[in-house]
């Protein structure tokens, strides 16, 4: 994916290389996920790809939120989408607000994540990103659905689904299909609820998704439940639990495993025993999936401070070389300065400025051999404030007797040529008066 953007020029084809190669990974792989968006984010820093860079900290944001971090999660999300605004480029901006609604229907704040998605929606209309209004519609039904405003959900559920087949956009269609039957089986339309509910099953034997086939199958489980057809949910939830066995997604058998169970206390003792084991024992998976995925985000955290270590003391050293030569540059030329006053044959100086000029040598001395030194300081004295404050005072105790010497010939040269000068400068005069004489 880098190696393609890094020969893209243009920031929207640049836009659909990243979306495209990484929009799937965090339905399998959060933990990857995080590292992607962080190859992303130090490639966009590196190569000034802000579009890149941006992108990838919105990413990171919505892979914190699929973990479970929501307050890492949002952080991101928000510095992404504020970043995105700076660019002027709503598709990314777009992308931002759509990571944003995200952690907010994670968090169950569904007016704010209405906001998001409705803004997703703004900034795709203005980029002509079809895409991202299906992304709007969607999100937004499910929204509307949780909160109970039917009529919503159906109207964005409908939009979406009829702009997914005019521009061809299947990615994530059986979410679609998935909220209008569960909006028509709230609207107790019950053939159309089932008719939906098995297109979008259909729908994942196509895209091969069993996560998303284990939602429908589930989503139609939990609505034969809600009408009392009691057979019907017992075998849309054991097919639903059966999509995900012995895969990735087997924490996603925690629904159907609890549908089960709930109905089977009533019926079958037995069954609500088997099925009371397969709920505990993937609550269990989940909760050790989750303690796993948790040891590697600190261990992804730990990578990351570890690398900004590594970054600050490469601009440490960058800035004490660069320091280094300022000192080298300022010494050279107060000691031009200080030669040229003390040996000029022209100028009469007064031996103050000699004095103040070799104080400020000195010291300048002095900066230049404690950045020069100070690792090889910091290294043998193992960071010991004392030692480090011992050994600085041994290099001023070298110093100072030198800069004295080096004052008294200064001066005394000084003083001579003021006397050469006055005393050339008096002749002169006497000649001159001679002369009028």
């Amino acid at each position: 994916m880098i190696q393609k953007i890094s020969l893209e020029k243009d920031d929207n084809k640049r836009l659909y290389i990243i979306y495209s190669t990484m929009v799937l990974i965090g339905e399998t792989d959060p933990i990857l996920g995080l590292k992607y968006g962080q190859s992303l984010v130090e490639y966009g820093k590196k190569n000034k790809d802000r579009i890149a860079e941006f992108y990838g900290i919105s990413y990171i944001g919505k892979m914190y939120g699929m973990i479970g971090n929501f307050e890492k999660g949002l952080e991101k999300v928000l510095e992404g989408k504020k970043m995105s605004e700076a660019t002027g480029n709503n598709k990314l901006l777009a992308i931002s607000n759509v990571f944003a609604g995200h952690i907010y229907k994670y968090l169950a704040d569904y007016p704010k994540a209405i906001l998001f998605y409705t803004a997703t929606g703004e900034a795709g209309e203005k980029a002509k990103y079809q895409e991202a209004l299906t992304w709007s519609f969607q999100n937004l039904a499910e929204c509307y659905l949780a909160i109970n405003q039917i009529d919503s959900a159906l109207m964005y559920a409908q939009k979406d689904y009829e702009l997914c087949q005019r521009i061809k956009y299947f990615d994530f269609i059986s979410y679609t299909l998935i909220n209008l039957g569960s909006i028509n089986g709230k609207m107790r339309n019950n053939a159309i609820a089932i008719g939906y509910f098995d297109m979008a099953i259909e729908e994942c034997f196509k895209t091969k998704s069993l996560r998303q086939l284990n939602w429908a199958l589930t989503s139609k489980a939990q609505y034969f439940h809600s009408i009392n057809q009691i057979d019907s949910s017992i075998l849309y939830a054991k097919r639903a639990i059966a999509a995900v066995q012995s895969t990735d997604f087997a924490s996603n058998s925690i629904k159907p495993a609890k549908l089960l169970l709930d109905i089977y206390r009533k019926m079958n003792v037995d069954s609500a025993f088997k099925y009371s084991e397969l709920f505990r024992i993937t609550n269990d998976s989940l909760f050790n999936a989750k303690a796993i995925q948790q040891t590697q985000l600190m261990t992804f955290e730990d990578e990351i401070r570890q690398q900004k270590v590594a970054e600050e003391k490469i601009k440490a050293v960058q800035q004490r070389k660069q320091n280094i030569q300022y000192a080298l540059l300022a010494l050279g030329i107060i000691i031009f300065v200080i030669l040229f006053l003390a040996l000029s044959r022209r100028h009469i100086t007064n031996t103050k400025v000699i004095q103040f000029l070799g104080v400020v040598a000195l010291l300048v001395v002095f900066e230049f051999l404690n950045l020069l030194l100070h690792p090889f300081l910091e290294r043998i004295t193992h960071h010991s404030p004392l030692l480090m404050l011992l050994a600085l005072v041994c290099i001023a105790a070298l110093l100072v007797p030198m800069h004295h010497k080096l004052e008294k010939w200064a001066t005394h040269k000084l003083v001579d040529k003021n006397k050469q000068i006055r005393l050339a400068v008096a002749k002169k005069t006497i000649e001159q008066l001679e002369e009028k004489k």
